[in-house]
């Protein structure tokens, strides 16, 4: 054995114990994530209210595209969080919280959806579309965000008027998973997630959803 090599045996030692010790620390001190999740499924009042703060208006803007109804999307809002906060102990984190949230918001919509079904207050759309190309750039691309004179804004309200009363008139599973792939950005995997389906499902509807969405907007965008 060489002069220098009892120093590198402690020195790989001491990098050792420095290693263990950071790892005991993260045992001993959570992340700020870690312990917010933790109040929220101790049920830390201060927690959830952190949490309504912050996915409230998140949550209201996917039900108000879900329902196309103000009154209705504020209504299922609340119920959202109701629900979340009667099942946050149950929460297990395979998704992140907002996914999780987005999961309780379309169960919420749907049942409500089916309330209106039940007494004939509403009707969706048979579709038969073939699948068009599931890579085709999402139709909320086609509205864009980027005007710079009024003329040009009052052009993006029509187009986004004429998106959203199309998507109205599409079913609800269809609907669904645009609006929540193409207009709240979510991945495929948080789609499925969401949705409580497996991806091909996704992709499947979201390319049929896509090309039946197009060919109601032809001469609209």
């Amino acid at each position: 054995m060489s002069f220098g090599e009892p120093i590198a045996l402690r020195g790989q030692v001491e990098l050792e114990r420095a290693a263990d010790a950071a790892a005991s620390a993260d045992v001993r001190f959570p992340s700020a994530e870690a312990q917010f999740l933790e109040g929220l499924k101790a049920g830390d009042a201060t927690a959830f209210n952190r949490l309504v703060e912050d996915r409230h208006a998140d949550i209201y803007a996917l039900l108000y595209r879900l329902t196309e109804d103000a009154e209705e999307a504020r209504d299922l809002t609340q119920e959202t969080f109701l629900q979340a906060f009667r099942n946050v102990a149950n929460f297990r984190g395979d998704a992140d919280i907002r996914t999780w949230l987005y999961r309780i918001a379309v169960n919420q919509a749907r049942n409500r959806w089916r309330w209106w079904k039940r007494r004939r207050r509403d009707r969706t759309v048979s579709l038969d579309a073939p699948a068009s190309d599931e890579h085709a750039a999402p139709l909320s691309a086609s509205i864009g965000d980027d005007a710079r004179d009024p003329e040009e804004m009052a052009l993006a309200r029509e187009r986004e008027s004429a998106l959203l009363s199309a998507l109205r008139t599409l079913s609800r599973p269809y609907r669904e998973v645009i609006v929540l792939r193409d207009i709240e950005g979510l991945s495929y995997e948080e789609v499925a997630h969401a949705l409580e389906l497996n991806v091909g499902t996704v992709k499947s509807r979201l390319s049929r959803g896509r090309n039946e969405l197009r060919r109601r907007l032809e001469g609209s965008l």
